[in-house]
């Protein structure tokens, strides 16, 4: 059995709450030098912006020390450098800890907020903000939301800890609660469990759903509605954890849930710093006994969906967090 490669830490401190990149040379290939491997490796990079950090010292080995373009090509080393920060809109809305000890940090996330560090969106994600305003470098996130849904977020403080956190999501042991607004539907019998097989495929924004055994399993109850707007309020309990599974589940019952830009029909992409109707999905409740401690946690979020408590502010676009009390 061939002995897992032990990862030395990283040489470099976070910059504004984002971890140094981490890059480990293959074991084998035509290279000869660093250099050469890194351009090839991060083609994504503009013209002459790998040789500049290579020039300026800001790709360092595990011991701290720069690493030159000419070096020598040595298999299964490792790297760090940070990259250059892309531009970012700030999102207006303040991120909640709702609680906090030694263990965990629990968070309420605005919309349009991302959970890690991913794609454009780097230094505003609540994993960033947490980590500069915490003062806790070792935070990491247990299980992410989409970034256009609000709600609760599970963070980890010790990394020896961290999997613990994880295998509860991975073992179907946290119990979750959404809630959402979306179009009534007095066809569509309720409660019931919606069950498919869901596809994300990477580089394609929205999931589908294909024939095969379900993956994606959600419980869907009307919680409440009214004929001023023909909007429902709806409780989501998902047995699973696919990506866009609410969305995709609540679309195809034929209530798509408000400000969704992806189901059932992309709609023109979001301009950045557009804030208003955010998609009307929350992650409402996180339960789940402690792996560590043995406390039996029950969280339940401050915010609440817009279109449903201020329906002419929704209407109007008008741009507003809404973290209070329901």
């Amino acid at each position: 059995m061939r002995r897992k490669t032990r990862i030395p830490p990283p040489p470099l401190p976070q910059r504004h709450g984002v971890d140094p990149v981490r890059v480990r040379l293959p074991m084998a290939g035509p290279w000869s030098t660093v250099g050469e491997h890194l351009v090839e490796r991060l083609s994504g990079a503009g013209p002459g912006e790998v040789e500049a950090m290579l020039d300026a010292g800001r790709v360092v080995a595990a011991d701290g020390r720069p690493v030159a373009s000419g070096a020598a090509y040595v298999p299964g080393m490792f790297l760090w450098f940070h990259r250059d920060l892309p531009d970012e809109v700030p999102v207006p809305f303040p991120l909640t800890v709702v609680y906090r000890d030694e263990h965990i940090v629990v968070a309420d996330k605005p919309h349009f907020l991302a959970t890690t560090p991913r794609g454009g969106h780097i230094t505003e994600t609540a994993l960033a903000r947490l980590r500069r305003d915490l003062g806790v470098p070792t935070l990491t996130a247990a299980h992410r939301l989409d970034r256009l849904t609000a709600g609760l977020v599970l963070f980890t403080v010790r990394p020896e800890e961290r999997g613990a956190y994880q295998t509860l999501f991975r073992d179907r042991l946290v119990r979750k609660e959404y809630e959402a607004v979306a179009p009534h539907s007095p066809a569509v019998a309720l409660p019931r469990t919606v069950r498919s097989r869901i596809l994300k495929e990477r580089g394609v924004p929205a999931a589908r759903e294909v024939a095969g055994e379900p993956n994606a399993v959600t419980r869907v109850e009307l919680t409440d509605h009214r004929d001023s707007d023909g909007l429902a309020r709806y409780r989501l309990a998902p047995a699973t954890g696919q990506t866009h599974q609410l969305r995709v589940h609540m679309s195809t019952l034929g209530m798509p849930i408000l400000g969704d830009p992806l189901y059932p029909e992309p709609t023109a992409p979001v301009p950045p710093g557009d804030f208003r109707r955010p998609l009307q999905l929350l992650a409402r409740g996180l339960e789940f006994t402690d792996p560590v401690t043995g406390v039996e946690h029950g969280f339940t979020s401050g915010r609440t969906l817009e279109a449903w408590y201020s329906p002419t502010r929704w209407s109007n676009g008008v741009v507003s967090d809404h973290a209070t009390s329901a």
